[in-house]
């Protein structure tokens, strides 16, 4: 048996007719760069995360870029984030000559541990920039108490939550900008590079809005010096299509993930592996199903790939020990526990056609590398 990591097939060949339907649209009115589905869907990926304003963009990559140019971070400047992501969520902050301080994470959730924040707070600090990584929100109440504490603004990194929670909150809600990606990988993803920002600030939309357009409210005049990042027509459309279906496809991979949970404690397995860990009061959507394995990590990818299972490592050096940011002085052992979740964690398959079959064949295949 074959098992993907990730396989689109069935999703696009299901919505092929609208989505075919919807690209003509974009051909009847020649709107190729924003345009009328942009402006559609904008509306309605403000109705869907519950903010006022979300602002179309290039890629999730741009989305943190451009919310950190409308916050005016700049050369002197600290972003307190997390080691432990994409590289998109730091080179956000140098690319802009700020600099990032990182803080650890949380070993069950991955993402920032809460704690050690205030500890790094100096007069330079300009933003905190949390990452709801693998589809679960970071502690957003206690990290708005530190921004309304510090009058420190937060940056969302919601690229791999659209649709995740707190308390009912939506991702992209609970701070001052929210960005996400449109990666075709992502639960929301497109038919190439996309994203979006949210906020209620009406004075940050309207800078957002013009910085995605080398920072011109009016064709030829320009206020600031911003970036040709503009979501293409054609992405609007077939984005459009896929937004009604993304909580169903978020629940499936919830079922999913519930699913090899039991498979896992029946098979003993619980005892050798960690598996994803769940915040109360929280919508976990699992744009990635992540276990821990202790020790023998690597092997188990070898054992898994060699069967036909796909599998990722999310990520395997964290971004304090990259090459490119020598310059800031970390070492290993600064920060242990994101060092600790690259060694051990792995990706397995969660896709919302996974059949059952194929997450039973998973789980068995990784009891027979054990035994």
């Amino acid at each position: 048996m074959k098992v993907p990591l990730l396989d689109l097939k069935e999703q696009n060949k299901t919505l092929r007719p609208e989505i075919e339907a919807a690209i003509g649209r974009v051909l009847d009115t020649n709107a190729f760069i924003l345009g009328g589905e942009v402006a559609e869907l904008e509306k309605e990926l403000a109705a869907y995360c519950g903010t006022k304003y979300a602002i179309g963009c290039a890629s999730g990559s741009d989305a943190l870029l451009l919310a950190f140019m409308a916050l005016d971070v700049k050369a002197g400047d600290e972003v307190i984030t997390t080691p432990y992501s994409f590289f998109a969520t730091v080179s956000s902050i140098t690319q802009l000559g700020a600099t990032p301080v990182f803080v650890d994470i949380d070993p069950h959730t991955y993402n920032l541990d809460v704690s050690q924040i205030e500890s790094k707070i100096t007069e330079r600090t300009k933003a905190i920039e949390p990452v709801h990584l693998y589809g679960q929100c970071a502690d957003m109440t206690a990290l708005r108490g530190i921004s309304s504490k510090h009058g420190i603004p937060l940056v969302e990194d919601a690229a791999q939550a659209i649709g995740a929670d707190e308390n009912g909150v939506q991702a992209g809600a609970m701070s001052e900008i929210g960005c996400f990606s449109f990666y075709p990988s992502k639960n929301l993803g497109g038919m190439g590079d996309g994203g979006f920002m949210t906020t209620d600030d009406d004075a940050l939309a309207e800078k957002l809005v013009a910085l995605r357009v080398h920072g011109s409210k009016e064709r030829y005049y320009h206020k600031w010096v911003g970036l040709n990042s503009r979501l293409d027509g054609f992405q609007g459309a077939v984005l459009r299509v896929k937004l009604p279906h993304l909580d169903a496809w978020s629940d499936k991979r919830k079922k999913n993930a519930n699913r090899y949970r039991t498979l896992f404690i029946d098979a003993g397995l619980n005892e050798l592996i960690s598996l994803p860990f769940e915040r109360e009061n929280s919508r976990h959507i699992y744009n990635q199903y992540v276990i821990r394995v202790p020790n023998r990590r690597d092997e188990l990818r070898t054992f898994l790939t060699e069967n036909e299972i796909g599998t990722d490592i999310y990520y395997p050096v964290p971004l304090h020990l990259q090459e490119c940011f020598e310059y800031l002085g970390y070492k290993t052992g600064d920060l242990p526990e994101s060092e600790r979740a690259a060694r051990e964690t792995l990706a397995l398959p969660i896709y919302p056609e996974l059949k059952a079959e194929q997450q039973e064949y998973v789980v068995e295949t990784i009891t027979n590398f054990f035994k």
